[in-house]
């Protein structure tokens, strides 16, 4: 099969080697055609081919070596920093139906742990965010979040009861460009045993979020609490170093997004 006829040889057979991984026609799992058999196939020398397998084993398409041919392995491609943001985008990635009750939207002062981490002064004016999310109308998790107020103030232009505020606040205008995500487990408290219907006590899931402008000012401090049985995340580290999570419902595949890592 010929390549493109655009840029240096290497990247070609790496762009087709990549296409034949994600086709199929190199299955996951099974080793790929050796440098001799790709060599002759493309009528060129080792080096190219080796520099081409070496760029596929760094992004994590081949697996093995060292004396063992490399096995073919798909690569789930990055999502938007909005797939691990968005509950409502990432219910409907995995065929479920989102939906949501709003507790209160609320204007208020910050407290001290908000103001320092949204960079404002104590006291200063911001909205407050209180949703129960549910999976297929089964509650599934409970989200706080305080927005600066110029961000915040949106929110009482629509009803958040009807989707997912993210898109309705990007699509206002509002910059949310990248988060870091802190994930630890939590006991439920009384306030979140009664939006869950659960007993006090009961481990959950949770996710503190910090999401920032592109040019890197904090727009959103968020809480969210999730039903152990009804979401886990998964956490890759890949070769460049940087860190992979995607939230996933038990047994279903899940999305993933580049995020920092964080001690």
């Amino acid at each position: 099969m010929k390549t493109s006829e655009d840029g240096p040889l290497h990247q070609r057979l790496g762009a087709e080697f990549r296409r034949r991984i994600e086709a199929g026609e190199w299955p996951e799992g099974r080793p790929v055609p050796s440098e001799a058999q790709l060599c002759e196939e493309f009528g060129t020398s080792r080096g190219p081919v080796r520099q081409a397998l070496a760029q596929l084993r760094a992004e994590g398409h081949l697996v093995g070596g060292r004396g063992r041919p490399p096995v073919a392995r798909r690569v789930t491609p990055s999502q938007p920093f909005a797939s691990l943001m968005s509950f409502t985008q990432w219910a409907r990635s995995i065929g479920r139906t989102p939906g949501q009750h709003t507790v209160e939207v609320a204007r208020r002062r910050a407290t001290p742990e908000t103001a320092g981490r949204l960079g404002l002064d104590e006291g200063a004016p911001v909205v407050d965010l209180v949703r129960v999310r549910h999976l297929d109308g089964v509650p599934a998790m409970i989200e706080r979040s305080t927005f600066v107020l110029d961000a915040g103030l949106h929110l009482f232009a629509f009803d958040p009861d009807e989707g997912s505020v993210y898109e309705a606040l990007t699509g206002r205008g509002v910059d949310l460009h990248h988060a870091r995500h802190t994930i630890d487990a939590i006991a439920a408290d009384a306030d979140d045993a009664a939006l869950l219907g659960i007993d006090a006590g009961q481990p959950l899931l949770r996710v503190r979020r910090l999401a920032f402008t592109g040019d890197g000012a904090p727009v959103e401090y968020a809480d969210d609490r999730y039903l152990p049985a009804m979401a886990t995340f998964t956490i890759e580290n890949t070769v460049g170093g940087r860190t992979v999570a995607g939230r996933d419902r038990t047994g279903a595949p899940a999305p993933r997004t580049t995020v920092e890592e964080t001690q």
